[in-house]
């Protein structure tokens, strides 16, 4: 194995339940393979919002960039460079109003390059990052199971799917905001849940 990506996506700090339990996990798995972890930390470093400049340097073919179209290429293929070079990623997914945060949506928009992560044949797309396990650590005020209110879930399985990563498994740490007893239950689950999937 040649690392663990650590994905962290939430604004809360050492708040963050789904930054902590993802972290933990991490290195749970590193400890366990020998291999580093590679922190990509876009809660507090938020990438920037994709513009004209990213598009024209990912998507309109061209070979030479200006410099903020370099930027936003180089940015991108570095994003690219993480993933494909690790063998486990592991995303700690805050659920805000629903759906992933935009640090999260901003992460996803720099790692799907045409050519680099699909591309379109004959039958349609094709991943082009293949053989990754995903382990997604969501974390939730209330508690919507695989129905509507959780967007994170469908929205974030077909993404990375589209691009060939479809051994993902989600680890839910929900209810956080129903007090002591369904936090503590909640809490319980997913750490029993990292402590076997480390095992």
């Amino acid at each position: 194995m040649s690392s663990i990506l650590l994905v962290t996506t939430s604004q809360r700090g050492k708040e963050s339940v789904s930054s902590k339990l993802a972290t933990e996990l991490a290195e749970k798995l590193a400890a366990k393979s020998g291999v580093s972890v590679v922190l990509r930390d876009v809660g507090n470093k938020p990438l920037p919002h994709i513009d004209t400049d990213f598009v024209s340097a990912t998507r309109s073919g061209k070979t030479e960039f200006s410099a903020h179209e370099k930027a936003a290429h180089d940015r991108a293929m570095e994003i690219v460079g993480e993933v494909k070079a690790a063998d486990i990623i592991v995303i700690g997914a805050a659920l805000i109003n629903f759906n992933a945060t935009t640090n999260l949506k901003g992460w996803v928009d720099h790692l799907a390059m045409p050519k680099e992560t699909f591309q379109y044949g004959a039958n349609g797309p094709e991943g082009l990052v293949t053989g990754k396990k995903v382990y997604v650590v969501s974390a939730s005020a209330g508690s919507y199971g695989d129905g509507p209110g959780d967007y994170l879930k469908p929205w974030l399985t077909f993404a990375l799917g589209f691009m060939g990563m479809t051994d993902v498994e989600f680890i839910k740490v929900d209810a956080l905001a129903y007090g002591p007893e369904a936090v503590e239950k909640s809490m319980n689950a997913a750490n029993a849940a990292i402590t076997k999937i480390a095992a």
